[in-house]
């Protein structure tokens, strides 16, 4: 027990819970130095709604329609069909689409923005979960969100997308909402954050590349809908970003079964993030000031390259969302867990 707790513990650490730069010499220097605002949204968050659907049983993911006001959609993780939901701020579903075609594997996420040449909402379904690291690739879908919310079966596009060096397990998924590029979040214990091809193919796999670190066991992601920023969820906490490798600050999250979901409200100035489980939460927590969009804040054409460009941490291949010692001692108990566990099966068989 005292080996679980001590693991429960490095995880919580190492995945965003505030850490004393004294007390560990090792945390990197970009953390060191960033706003230590964890608490800022301590005892301000609320609670929205429950889901009320009994379909809705492992919501796995958020996105807020940019163009339905009041509407978030919702996937399950396992167990369903290839189902989006449209549920309003009082729990209800007020539509379920069906998505032609796709296979829902292993959904993990779901994303939405806006296409620029004609203004309709865009919604990408991630089918990234790998919890073995098996599959070649992995495939997110695009489709057009429906301009009325009701039952529909839609047609998608599929995208098939793979890491530049093995199989990966994800759960994170975000759309630049002024680039358009697409974006991965994997779920590792140092975790990163991979861009897609600028242009993506259908006849072909598309290769993904590093750009950046991620907190440890992500769980989710979004960007807000300025592209100004971009939340990284865990079990434990969420990481805000101004682009890959560039650390806002992290958040406390309200407490919950299991947290699975975020995303930006749709004027930006808070975060919705919800847990599997039937009928489960969805909370609002509202965004430091640092955090929040400016009225004049309009993305430059180099800064969003910049976004999609590998960090100096991301080319050297370190840097990722957990700090050295907690991967050290991590690796330590691990290590005394397996050895623990050799003693008892020689025990058990002399």
């Amino acid at each position: 027990m005292a080996l679980l707790a001590a693991l429960a513990a490095v995880c919580a650490l190492a995945a965003g819970a505030p850490v004393s730069a004294a007390a560990h010499p090792a945390v990197r220097p970009a953390e060191r130095h960033a706003p230590a605002l964890a608490a800022a949204a301590e005892g301000r968050e609320r609670l929205v709604f429950r889901f009320r659907d009994p379909r809705i049983r492992e919501s796995s993911g958020l996105a807020a329609s940019p163009t339905h006001k009041g509407i978030v959609y919702t996937i399950n993780d396992s167990g369903d069909g290839p189902h989006v939901y449209a549920v309003g701020m009082d729990g209800r579903t007020r539509a379920t689409f069906t998505i032609a075609g796709a296979t829902a594997r292993d959904w993990e996420a779901i994303a939405a923005s806006v296409d620029p040449a004609t203004g309709r909402g865009v919604l990408w379904i991630g089918d990234i979960g790998d919890n073995l690291g098996t599959w070649p690739d992995i495939s997110v879908y695009r489709v057009a969100e429906p301009r009325s919310l009701r039952d529909a079966t839609l047609r998608a596009t599929r995208y098939r997308l793979r890491y530049p060096d093995r199989p990966r397990d994800a759960e994170g998924l975000m759309v630049h909402p002024r680039t358009g590029r697409l974006y991965i979040v994997s779920k590792e214990f140092s975790g990163s954050v991979y861009a897609a091809p600028a242009r993506l193919r259908t006849d072909r796999v598309n290769v993904l590349r590093r750009v950046g670190p991620a907190p440890m066991m992500a769980t989710d992601a979004a960007y807000a809908p300025d592209g100004s920023s971009f939340v990284i969820r865990t079990y434990f906490s969420a990481s805000l970003y101004r682009a890959p490798g560039r650390l806002i600050t992290r958040l406390t999250m309200p407490p919950l079964d299991q947290a699975e979901s975020i995303t930006y409200t749709r004027d930006g100035t808070a975060l919705l993030t919800g847990s599997e489980g039937a009928h489960s939460p969805v909370y609002r927590v509202p965004l430091p000031a640092s955090a929040r969009p400016k009225a004049t804040a309009s993305p430059t054409p180099s800064a969003l390259r910049r976004t999609a460009r590998p960090t100096a941490s991301a080319r050297q291949g370190g840097g990722g969302g957990a700090p050295r010692w907690a991967l050290l001692l991590w690796g330590g108990l691990a290590a005394g867990a397996a050895g623990l566990l050799g003693l008892i099966v020689y025990r058990l068989r002399h």
